[in-house]
């Protein structure tokens, strides 16, 4: 199983020599062809014409000969020695971020971060940047160099097409990609502190109303009862309504609703900013749920009740930006494993953030023979 490191720019480019010659691809994948160069049917110069340089446009060019699929694939298969290191990359990897330099392994198409995994990649690799343009040209997907909302609105995909693509993961890089790319870029980004910051208080004062006036067994048990409740909850909006998927009305409004409800966090997985939902969408889903607490119970035990409803989701927020960015002592690195897997293996499995219970009661749970095709 073989690693490919990622290289310098400068590097690849000094790479321009009859006895030793390279080439990139997208401004990305790196080739040794000093072995083909004597094999190439239209001569050896026409490649020491580029050499150390990106043949992604004369490899295209019509007018030169445009090469087929098998010629790629030839390729990846007998010359690939690396990857291009964006100016990011560079900065951030290639300088000992991680203690030493980046190695892109090689195993059923893991080079390809967007791809799914048979095995859970390193997070040095989840960590690397997408190439926005070699992207862009491959998938015929998002550009993540302009804002994506728009983009979903206005394109001409099939419901497959989206589901597929939305779900396999890219990487920024570089903080937030825009969604709506005006004024109201904001209010799409909220940190995880916000979650607690805002719903801790309310949340206390609700617990304090309606313990102050029941007997303690009965508040605790209320209080017990809605945080329960509330896996149920979590997992159920993450499987019926984040991840309606084959449901979805084939249509671009809706798209564009389920891309930003969800859609946009597996796209992205990585974005700090967008793992924790919004202050006011979270009113908007949570609105119904109180009124029904509190159409059905007496005052004081809603209260209790809806309060450890409520603190089980400021948990599963704080969680979810914890599994994506923070390391974790061993007893809790499972539950992150699952999670990373739902987005990294097979997001039709693998729906309880905090807790796999109802993924065990719904035969929902990932597992490690499962195997997805690319």
């Amino acid at each position: 199983m073989p690693s490919l490191p990622l290289l310098r720019a400068s590097d690849v480019a000094s790479h321009n020599t009859a006895n030793d010659c390279w080439v990139s691809l997208y401004h990305r994948k790196v080739y040794n062809v000093t072995p083909f160069l004597n094999e190439h049917p239209g001569g050896a110069q026409l490649i020491l014409d580029h050499a150390g340089k990106d043949i992604t446009g004369i490899m295209a060019d019509m007018t030169s000969h445009e090469h087929s699929e098998s010629a790629y694939d030839i390729m990846d298969d007998a010359y690939l020695v690396g990857y291009v290191a964006t100016k990011y990359e560079e900065e951030e990897l290639l300088n000992n971020r991680y203690g030493k330099p980046v190695e892109v392994t090689i195993n059923e198409g893991t080079e390809d971060v967007y791809n799914f995994h048979d095995e859970l990649p390193p997070e040095t690799v989840m960590s690397i940047k997408t190439d926005f343009e070699e992207d862009h040209v491959k998938h015929k997907f998002l550009d993540l160099n302009k804002p994506l909302l728009m983009q979903v609105l206005c394109a001409d995909w099939t419901r497959e097409f989206y589901i597929d693509q939305v779900h396999r993961p890219r990487h920024y890089g570089k903080g937030s990609a825009p969604l709506f790319g005006n004024f109201l870029e904001p209010i799409s980004l909220t940190p995880w502190w916000v979650v607690p910051l805002i719903w801790l208080p309310p949340n206390l004062y609700l617990t304090w109303m309606g313990a102050s006036q029941l007997p303690w067994l009965t508040s605790f048990s209320y209080w017990c009862l809605g945080l329960f409740i509330w896996t149920l909850v979590e997992y159920s909006l993450h499987r019926f309504l984040f991840h309606l998927d084959d449901n979805l009305p084939e249509h671009n409004a809706f798209f564009a609703l389920h891309f930003l409800l969800h859609g946009v966090h597996h796209y992205l997985p990585m974005d700090g900013y967008r793992l924790v939902l919004p202050p006011t969408l979270f009113v908007v889903l949570a609105y119904p749920f109180y009124k029904l607490v509190f159409g059905l119970l007496p005052f004081h035990i809603a209260c209790v009740g809806f309060a450890g409803g409520t603190l089980g989701y400021i948990c599963y927020d704080v969680c979810h930006y914890i599994f994506h960015h923070t390391k974790l002592p061993e007893f809790l690195q499972k539950q992150k494993t699952i999670h990373l897997e739902h987005h990294y293996k097979n997001y039709q499995l693998g729906f309880g953030v905090t807790s796999q219970f109802w993924d065990v009661v719904f035969g929902t749970t990932i597992t490690q023979t499962f195997q997805k095709n690319n």
